[in-house]
């Protein structure tokens, strides 16, 4: 009981409840505070989003957060975990339906909080690992790689093809 309550994981598939934004995100903590709330919104990039909202925080999201796109749920659920305050963060590709820009502000805001807390980050983009102290690269569920990120660039293997790739499609996104 004690490490369930350590832990906040955010999943790529967000599972919101038939409720109230607001009510969403205290979930599992009944004495979450106003300031709490807005600076996890703020962390999660959610801020533009509740402008637009009818309701705002008090919005009904509909059973799974149906009334949100893909980048809301996930930046909900990223909120939620946020306000657990575990000490132990799993973010596992959470923020795949976020475009790159977002998810690079998101997690330079991160940064910050992540230094107090434990963090394990699953994810297809580089963009979103590379700053972490230690890097494991798995392929059908074996490390093959492991590492910091210039260590892997410099290894030149499967770390490093995949981040000349990912740089290659930034580069053409941008014509």
């Amino acid at each position: 009981a004690e490490l369930r309550r350590s832990l906040a994981y955010v999943p790529q598939d967000p599972f919101l409840f038939s409720t109230s934004l607001r009510r969403n995100l205290g979930f599992g903590r009944d004495d979450v505070s106003e300031r709490e709330v807005e600076e996890a919104i703020k962390l999660a990039r959610l801020e533009r989003d509740l402008e637009i909202f009818p309701q705002g925080l008090d919005t009904i999201v509909g059973e799974r957060g149906v009334t949100l796109s893909g980048g809301q749920k996930q930046r909900a659920t990223l909120a939620r975990a946020l306000l657990v305050r575990g000490s132990i963060l799993i973010l596992d590709d959470c923020l795949s339906s976020v475009d790159a820009e977002t998810e690079d502000k998101i997690l330079k805001g991160l940064r910050s909080v992540l230094k107090e807390r434990t963090a394990v980050i699953v994810s297809h983009r580089i963009s979103a690992v590379k700053e972490a102290d230690e890097i494991l690269v798995l392929e059908e569920g074996r490390i093959i790689e492991r590492g910091r990120h210039q260590e892997l660039l410099e290894q030149n293997g499967f770390y490093a093809e995949l981040y000349r790739q990912q740089q290659l499609a930034e580069e053409l996104e941008q014509f």
